[in-house]
């Protein structure tokens, strides 16, 4: 095709297009892979390929025939690039068809793979096992906002101004053009004072549950998150006194962790409820005699509990004698005693491995 002189004048660099052109058109139709396309395509458009020899020529021809010579240059390059894409597709376009027109290895009578189907996360069973217990106790299911303001997580639930969890190491402040003004909640308790503001003006007895997420800056680590979810639960009826809370969580105990676990309450201090206590079960790993799990104690820290405390009536516009009960609830710290698991990371790393087991 070509001797490796250089041509030096017009004439001598068409003929040589010309030549060129017959030997491109006849090597295409030629070429049956994409090796051989690449090939091709090197040897006429790349760096060192006739075409480029070509326009080493140019310097060569005089003046005037330059601009003709190099927009024929040009326009070859654009339609041999063309040719060879095109040869490329129906070069390809030809494999598949043959691979396709050959016998088949497949055997199409074993019975094909069944689809693998997605299913709830073990925190959405725990809660919503919990949520029907509740239910069928009375209770009706209420969301509220991730999002709140100081006043709603803490103020009219009588936690004080001084209170450590108003600190930005136990919760987590949006920017906002008023220094804290808005936060990510951390208890689900801030839906309790929704609901009462929105009834205040028709106050009447009720009873409500409060699942959701809540968020605290936490260090991560087996039995620490900076996210997860709690059950709130709020009761206001008039009369309603300690024991009938004690006989209430009772109830939803034996529920979830089986008739023959038993509850007592430890006395304890929350700003929202007078008196509040911790609720413990008895371990349900050992009932009660003691083991590496409960620490020998033979009970596990389940809840915290207690009668509303007046100012959160106060704050909400309630009547001051009004009467009820709340509770609060972990469901990672139940899930993970119900289903034993020892580190609250794996309900959030998403390992396949983990979730299938539920």
């Amino acid at each position: 095709m070509s001797d490796g002189t250089v041509p030096t004048d017009l004439a001598s660099v068409q003929s040589r297009l010309t030549a060129l052109q017959q030997a491109i058109e006849a090597e295409l139709a030629q070429a049956q892979d994409a090796a051989a396309l690449e090939l091709l395509r090197v040897k006429y458009l790349g760096r060192r390929g006739a075409l480029q020899e070509c326009w080493q020529a140019l310097p060569q021809v005089s003046p005037e025939d330059r601009p003709r010579l190099g927009q024929q240059l040009n326009t070859l390059k654009t339609q041999w690039t063309e040719a060879v894409r095109a040869r490329f597709v129906t070069v390809m376009s030809q494999a598949v068809v043959d691979k396709l027109r050959q016998p088949s290895t497949l055997d199409r009578t074993l019975p094909g793979h069944p689809p693998v189907l997605g299913h709830r996360h073990p925190i959405t069973q725990v809660i919503d096992e919990i949520l029907g217990v509740f239910e069928r106790l009375g209770f009706a299911v209420v969301e509220g906002p991730e999002i709140e303001t100081p006043f709603h997580n803490f103020d009219a639930l009588n936690i004080p101004a001084d209170h450590p969890s108003r600190e930005s190491f136990d919760t987590f402040f949006l920017d906002s053009p008023t220094a804290n003004e808005f936060l990510l909640r951390s208890h689900t308790s801030p839906v309790q004072v929704h609901y009462l503001k929105d009834h205040a003006d028709h106050p009447r007895p009720f009873r409500i549950v409060v699942p959701g997420r809540v968020f605290r800056p936490d260090a991560l680590d087996a039995s620490h998150c900076f996210q997860f979810h709690q059950i709130e639960g709020l009761v206001v009826e008039p009369g309603v006194t300690l024991a009938d809370l004690k006989g209430l969580l009772t109830a939803f105990a034996q529920a979830v962790f089986g008739p023959a676990t038993r509850l007592r309450f430890r006395p304890h201090f929350f700003p929202f409820t007078e008196p509040s206590a911790e609720a413990d079960i008895s371990c349900i790993f050992c009932r009660g005699h003691g083991c590496r799990v409960c620490g020998q104690k033979g009970w596990l820290e389940i809840l915290g509990a207690g009668v509303v405390h007046p100012h959160v009536f106060a704050a909400t516009g309630w009547p001051a004698a009004t009467r009820g009960l709340a509770f609060g609830l972990g469901i990672e710290r139940i899930a993970m005693l119900k289903y034993g698991i020892d580190d609250i990371r794996l309900f959030f790393d998403s390992d396949v491995r983990f979730l299938q087991q539920f």
